[in-house]
């Protein structure tokens, strides 16, 4: 199959390294970084995980969509604040039969892509697995050990989509991964959804990394409000019954994992100073809470912090040298 990954950042180009592992020969990775994508290009992605480092090459590389023409499958991972726009700078990539796969962070993201191609023509995916681009050419992936670290599906199961999934899922199995196949993703999604709002949005909001997170009582204790009331959205929604157990269940695995790790959005807040994917994080708990009649208290009020600092980054206080 042809697979292009629309967002070839960090996760972009782990995800990419591990499905040419996996045997997949004919990847192209788009991303508007010109360097990297020339790096990978001229000199093969320099690779490093739990396995070592080495070089893998053969990626086919561009800078944007246009230049790739229709693929089998459009995996998608730029930032969910930019997924409209760059699947309507992708369209060229979307035949009758091509599947987009959605690997981000986060809930909705389905909804995006049903504006530009069917549910039964969309899977959706989510990872325990950390990843850096060191520089370009060089990325470092930190998935989790012991455990099921990808899970990925149709939203709607067709023939044609739950093929799509499942070839993912056997290229990443056989690349390095311990992946599932799954024909209802959303529990998964939401499981990972809720984890991810807890530590990204407390991280951020306290401008500490995950451990020091878990080691703070009332930080850790914020952390567990704000997966009890995804926990609760997703059991009104017919979702899952409690994923609260199974998260809080999951936390030491998952900070031994990430410990000394700023998640995404505390990166993008505290490092980066850019925009965030609050509203697909606990911004979308709140959302789903709304729609379900659900009490999102935590939620609520940090994502609206968080939302507060990201519209005001210039006029913050700065300690002066």
């Amino acid at each position: 199959m042809k697979i292009a990954i629309l967002g070839s950042g960090a996760t972009g180009s782990a995800f990419g390294a591990y499905l040419k592992l996996g045997g997949v020969e004919d990847i192209t990775l788009i991303d508007l970084y010109k360097e990297h994508m020339d790096a990978v290009r001229d000199h093969g992605l320099l690779f490093k995980d739990h396995n070592g480092e080495r070089v893998v090459s053969g990626f086919k590389t561009a800078y944007t969509a246009e230049e790739v023409g229709l693929v089998d499958i459009l995996i998608v991972l730029v930032k969910s604040t930019h997924t409209k726009s760059a699947l309507a700078g992708a369209k060229c990539c979307i035949g009758e039969n091509t599947v987009v796969v959605s690997l981000q962070n986060g809930l909705g993201n389905d909804l995006a892509l049903s504006e530009f191609v069917p549910m039964s023509r969309i899977g959706c995916g989510c990872g325990r697995i950390g990843t850096e681009l060191a520089g370009p050419g060089h990325c470092i992936a930190r998935p989790s050990q012991g455990i099921t670290n990808m899970f990925v599906g149709p939203v709607e199961r067709s023939e044609l989509s739950a093929a799509a999934c499942k070839y993912i899922v056997d290229a990443f199995a056989k690349g390095g991964l311990n992946p599932e196949y799954h024909d209802d993703i959303r529990p998964y999604l939401w499981k990972k959804a809720a984890s991810n709002s807890g530590f990204n949005t407390v991280c951020a909001v306290l401008g500490l990394t995950m451990k020091q997170v878990y080691e703070d009582p009332n930080g850790f204790g914020l952390v567990k409000a704000i997966l009890k009331e995804a926990s609760d959205v997703a059991a009104a929604m017919g979702v899952a019954p409690n994923l609260y157990d199974g998260l809080v269940a999951d936390v030491p695995t998952t900070v031994k994992s990430y410990g000394d790790y700023y998640p995404s959005l505390a990166q993008d807040l505290l490092i980066y100073k850019r925009p965030t994917e609050v509203d697909t994080l606990s911004g979308a708990i709140s959302t789903y809470g709304k729609m379900a009649k659900v009490p999102t208290p935590v939620c609520d009020v940090l994502s609206e912090v968080v939302r507060a600092i990201q519209s005001n980054y210039a006029l913050r206080y700065k300690d002066k040298d």
